[in-house]
């Protein structure tokens, strides 16, 4: 075995790949970059009626995407190949045919009805069902077209897991089981085994479904006399409701989905890490650097992490308030609203520079900065006067008459500015002093009739990138609308 690390991901390409495969392949991504080994990523198509076309690419651009390299894979050369267990059928036929001719593999004649009605049999009887108990006294010779299966030796198991500890099960855990099916091509529980140890994988990280089994694999390891690599079992992750295991149903996307709604994928990674991990510190927000640095699967607790979407934003938040100015223009290219590609690129800095505060992801831009491109709709400016939502508004009671002599009053002073960012803020504190106003009533009135939203990057700001004519303008077509 290499004394350095080696890891791997090891998806079925059944589906979109979503957070809880993508945090099993960071960590395994980690540990391999922490221990200066190998990361890599095979591909476990040994189902070919659940396989989906396409979906081996996906899984490639995501970890792509995120920044998650392989070293040795379908697409790399390395000594260890192939990476596809569909190109590898030749290996696991001969490694079946050493348990068969060792005593430890027999062909399985029996049908799926003979199969149900022994389980029937154990239900009414009300005892688990145990395939070693129906084994055949003199099974068929294996020709590969009859499944082949495992034949145990039940017994006590201890092991130690990097994530749950000290761990055990009883002979009962361990059953006979299919290593390869009818159509040549091996179970998960056979094949992995097989290709970890011919790939010297010195960690085997992976999802708590698998825990179960462990006591079958490591029957499997002693059967086949080969050493088992380190086992990290990691828990589940939650939905946002943190009561059950996240999942498609349940609405876990389609990982390239965040990259679709302008999330960061260093922003992703660092919230995927803390899924269920720290460094035993307060810190919420890690580089890619740093978690390579920090992270140890003992850290790694034993219960599930929920998955809360709001958390996501908020780091995503962080990070697109670290880029520089250049950066975030290139990350924010796609994302404009309508009309604002034929607008002066400065222009768009400026906005960008003021709504970046408020950013959480790239595909609210349009909902934030809509209204630096086109002038607001007269109905929706209404509505915000005439139904407020702001509490201060909706306290005051105001009538179309006690708006439009702030508007005026504002439109007065505004008049008057020369529009940089000081200015404006000393002479609209100013006003609020000859009004015997709070910033809390003059500035929602005066953002309504300039951006068509209660809520908006600060007053100062949005009004000196709209520039003078513009906000003049607006403010002028808000006292009239509510003239009428």
């Amino acid at each position: 075995m290499s004394q350095k690390a080696r890891t791997r991901f090891a998806p079925s390409p059944t589906g979109f790949l979503h957070v809880g495969g993508v945090r099993t392949a960071l960590f395994a991504w980690l540990v391999a970059r922490q221990g200066k080994g190998q990361f890599i990523l095979r591909i476990e198509d040994t189902d070919k009626a659940r396989e989906i076309a396409g979906s081996e690419k996906h899984i490639q651009d995501s970890l792509r995407w995120l920044g998650l390299q392989w070293d040795e894979g379908p697409d790399k050369s390395g000594s260890f190949g192939p990476y596809r267990q569909s190109e590898r059928l030749h290996i696991y036929k001969e490694w079946a045919e050493t348990l068969v001719a060792a005593g430890r593999a027999y062909a399985d004649h029996f049908t799926v009805e003979e199969l149900n009605s022994l389980r029937t049999q154990a239900v009414q009887q009300k005892k688990p069902f145990l395939f070693r108990n129906h084994r055949p006294n003199n099974p068929p010779a294996w020709d590969g077209k009859l499944p082949l299966r495992f034949k145990s030796n039940p017994k006590s198991y201890q092991w130690q897991d990097e994530v749950m500890g000290d761990l055990s099960a009883g002979p009962e855990s361990v059953d006979d089981f299919i290593i390869i099916k009818s159509d040549g091509y091996p179970t998960y529980n056979f094949a992995h085994v097989i290709d970890d140890y011919l790939m010297e994988v010195s960690h085997v990280i992976r999802s708590q479904e698998f825990l179960a089994s462990v006591p079958k694999f490591l029957n499997l390891y002693e059967a086949l006399e080969i050493n088992q690599p380190k086992l990290a079992t990691l828990p589940y992750v939650l939905g946002a409701e943190g009561r059950k295991k996240l999942s498609k149903r349940d609405g876990a996307k389609d990982v390239l989905s965040y990259k679709n709604q302008g999330f960061l994928p260093e922003a992703l990674v660092s919230f995927l890490a803390t899924l269920g991990w720290n460094d035993g510190t307060d810190q919420e927000i890690f580089s890619v650097y740093e978690l390579v640095e920090k992270f140890k699967l003992s850290k790694v607790q034993k219960s599930g992490a929920q998955f809360d979407e709001t958390r996501l934003k908020w780091v995503d938040g962080y990070f697109i308030r670290q880029l520089p100015i250049e950066e975030l223009e290139k990350q924010a290219q796609d994302f404009w609203p309508p009309g604002a590609q034929g607008v002066n690129g400065q222009y768009r800095s400026s906005v960008l520079g003021l709504v970046r505060q408020r950013l959480k992801c790239f595909a609210e831009l349009p909902e934030l900065t809509v209204f630096f491109f086109k002038e607001p709709e007269a109905q929706k400016i209404l509505d915000l006067y005439t139904h407020p939502q702001d509490k201060q508004l909706v306290k005051l009671k105001y009538q179309n008459q006690d708006y439009v002599k702030l508007l005026r009053a504002g439109l007065r002073e505004l008049d008057q500015s020369s529009f940089d960012e000081e200015d404006l803020a000393h002479r609209l504190n100013n006003l609020l002093e000859k009004l015997e106003s709070k910033p809390a009533i003059l500035f929602p009135v005066l953002r309504i009739a300039v951006s068509g939203s209660q809520i908006s990057p600060e007053l100062f700001g949005t009004l000196s990138v709209l520039g003078k004519a513009e906000v003049l303008d607006r403010l002028k077509s808000a006292i009239a609308l509510l003239e009428k």
